[in-house]
């Protein structure tokens, strides 16, 4: 999706989330055509192959190949990752792998409510799951059964909290606090800044699960501060 009435000043890849099953939806779509429009940004949108017929060994390294196209149009600086939900995970994975590799990352990772640690590890989660009216773990633990494939559910292309973040890209991370993903944001963020790594957590009180996605007023602040963010990025190529 490409700006109208001018040539792009950005690139971008957006990965959608649906629990790794559903594909991408009207919100989706209204997010990324205000990121057009309003950032003046290319944005690119792979509709990769779900479960059961995708696993994140196909489907992660393919969106790193993505990306490192996108950064060879326009230069790193000009050029950013995003994703909610299952998409989250894919695009940190994502980032995690081109690191890895010795690769470019892109300027900046705008996750929304990313699905961080497929084993929902996280001590905190059962106390918050009554609260959360969306999602559940053993939903979870359901399709993570079918996208981890032959992996180990503690591989960074499945769980990008495993891996180490040391050179990792910056970060920003949208959370709710009705969200059982919201420990994992935080505990993302926590390790982040730890490794060196330029984290930011935005958290709406009170809010579900992709709360930036939805029609309303909380939801409008958050995208607006994704606009702003890549509006505010210095020009110039990486």
């Amino acid at each position: 999706m490409s700006p109208a009435g001018g040539r792009a000043r950005h690139r971008a890849l957006y990965l959608h989330g649906g629990g790794w099953v559903n594909e991408i939806e009207p919100a989706h779509w209204r997010l990324i055509a205000q990121l057009a429009a309003e950032t003046q940004t290319a944005v690119r949108v792979p509709i990769y192959p779900l479960i059961p017929w995708g696993t994140a060994g196909e489907v992660v390294p393919r969106v790193a190949e993505l990306v490192s196209a996108e950064i060879a149009l326009v230069g790193s600086r000009r050029t950013f990752l995003l994703g909610d939900s299952a998409g989250g995970q894919i695009a940190l994975s994502s980032a995690i792998l081109l690191r890895d590799k010795g690769f470019e990352q892109p300027c900046r990772l705008f996750l929304i409510a990313p699905a961080l640690d497929a084993a929902m590890a996280n001590p905190e989660i059962p106390a918050l799951e009554p609260r959360d009216p969306w999602l559940s773990r053993p939903g979870i633990a359901e399709y993570v059964r079918y996208w981890r494939g032959g992996l180990s559910i503690d591989d960074p292309l499945v769980s990008p909290l495993s891996a180490e973040l040391t050179g990792l890209t910056a970060l920003t991370i949208f959370t709710g606090t009705r969200d059982i993903l919201n420990p994992d944001a935080h505990l993302l963020a926590r390790r982040a800044t730890a490794a060196g790594v330029d984290a930011d957590v935005i958290e709406g009180e009170g809010m579900v699960h992709v709360y930036p996605l939805l029609p309303i007023p909380e939801g409008r602040a958050a995208r607006r501060r994704i606009v702003d963010a890549i509006n505010g990025t210095p020009p110039g190529v990486g």
